[in-house]
């Protein structure tokens, strides 16, 4: 007899579109963001650009580490041992606390000897509202961390909406404040920078407050009684920091890229800034099935399903791939738009819709099977053969191509997603295969 399958569509639907809904809201927030500042001038949205670039490195390292949490915390849910559960999401909480903390403090002792060594010689009035910038970014570490690690722990056990009503919350508290302190009081940089933290905290003191509550399978109160279990934080560390590598080396590449595209000048870095978030946006919802899938295959896996875990790997391909399709689309249609609201230079709007032209016709070819499959094997537990992949293949192609066409063949920003195509196809056809080969299904987590 036929086994019926461990989720109907009803609970897809309940997983997946409040997580799609969570990182669309994130992304079109981010876009707001970069309009309001880009009005204080190309200086300012420059600055943001650049600082942005190191909070999404530390950010996705934090989103690794509480990613290495829920897989553990789903894998236990699909065995129902719910008190392993419990446990494992305490010592999320208390690792990733730990580490952002820690990287807190380092950031603000050497806040300007790191913008500098990271961006080089760029104008002063940028790198003074880079400076005022970083400044309130690295205070906000340690709650966007809190925030991560609460809402993971969250999805592990099928609840997704919380994380949504929290973020929905937070995003409208940040565009308020933007507006408040950037055209009221007209603070610049430094109020884009102080809405941002006021809304982090707020999410981290709110989800830790959700967690306490008995309705759930994983409860955790007693924060300040959280003591460290070497065994579980190196079981969460083992999947994390892979996962987490594997980000940063994206987001380093990315800071080298910078580094690149910063020497044609303010005009080409505030096409890119703006490239990068219409690119963010068009595959956020994309992005957010993969944040999904963790959950769905980490339970599957729990079971002992490994039939399920690859039937969800595929479905939730295609389910991504008419996604990524219609957002493509949809964001290059407002690309005109969004760069004359943002009060954009001619230049820059125009380099800005080239680049979009680009990323509309190729990403939809290549972007899911470079993505989506590989959130389905690090649920299972498949994290450093997605680490040695994601990294070689981004900093071989990525990024040495994008170096030898802007600096050797003069090719402009648009050289930037030249790499990036070529990372995603190369990076795509490995996963296909590895997918395939069912090897991915041979670890053991818990």
């Amino acid at each position: 007899m036929e086994q019926k399958h461990l989720f109907s569509n009803k609970m897809l639907k309940s997983i997946l579109v409040p997580v799609i809904l969570e990182q669309l809201l994130n992304s079109f927030m981010g876009t707001a963001d970069t309009m309001m500042v880009s009005n204080v001038g190309s200086a300012a949205i420059s600055a943001v650009s650049l600082v942005d670039s190191i909070n999404v490195l530390l950010i996705q390292a934090f989103s690794a580490l509480a990613a290495g949490g829920t897989i553990i915390c789903a894998q236990y849910m699909g065995q129902r041992n719910y008190e392993r559960a419990n446990k494992s999401a305490r010592q999320v909480l208390f690792i990733i606390l730990s580490i952002s903390a820690a990287v807190t403090i380092l950031c603000l002792l050497f806040k300007d000897p790191l913008l500098h060594f990271i961006f080089g010689k760029v104008d002063a009035d940028v790198m003074e509202a880079s400076s005022v910038y970083f400044l309130f970014s690295a205070a906000s570490y340690p709650f966007i961390a809190l925030y991560d690690s609460g809402a993971s722990i969250f999805r592990a056990q099928e609840n997704t909406k919380g994380p949504l009503i929290i973020s929905v919350i937070s995003n409208v508290m940040n565009i308020v404040g933007n507006a408040i302190l950037i055209w009221g009081f007209n603070m610049g940089v430094a109020g884009a920078a102080i809405a941002t933290l006021v809304s982090r905290i707020f999410c981290a003191v709110v989800v830790l407050w959700q967690l306490r509550k008995d309705r759930q399978p994983i409860v955790v109160r007693d924060y300040l009684k959280i003591r460290p279990d070497r065994k579980l934080i190196g079981r969460i560390l083992g999947l994390g920091i892979p996962s987490g590598i594997e980000n940063s080396m994206f987001q380093l590449g990315k800071l080298a890229i910078q580094s690149t595209v910063s020497t044609l000048g303010t005009t080409a870095i505030a096409a890119q800034a703006m490239t990068n978030n219409l690119e963010m946006l068009n595959g956020t919802a994309a992005m957010g099935v993969g944040i999904g899938l963790m959950t769905i295959v980490g339970e599957c896996i729990g079971a002992g399903r490994e039939d399920e875990a690859v039937y969800y790997v595929k479905k939730l391909s295609c389910v991504a791939e008419m996604i990524i399709i219609g957002c493509c689309l949809l964001v290059f249609a407002l690309t005109k738009p969004i760069t004359i609201l943002g009060g954009m230079e001619p230049e820059s709007a125009r380099m800005c819709f080239q680049m979009m032209a680009w990323i509309t016709v190729v990403k939809p070819l290549v972007w899911v099977v470079s993505f989506i499959p590989a959130y389905g094997m690090r649920a299972a537990g498949d994290v450093r053969f997605s680490m040695i992949t994601s990294c070689v293949s981004m900093w071989v192609f990525r990024f040495c191509l994008c170096v030898f066409l802007i600096r050797v063949i003069g090719m402009g920003p648009l050289a930037v997603w030249f790499g990036m195509f070529t990372d995603w196809t190369i990076r795509g056809i490995v996963f296909i295969w590895r997918f395939h080969s069912r090897k991915w299904l041979k670890h053991k987590v818990v």
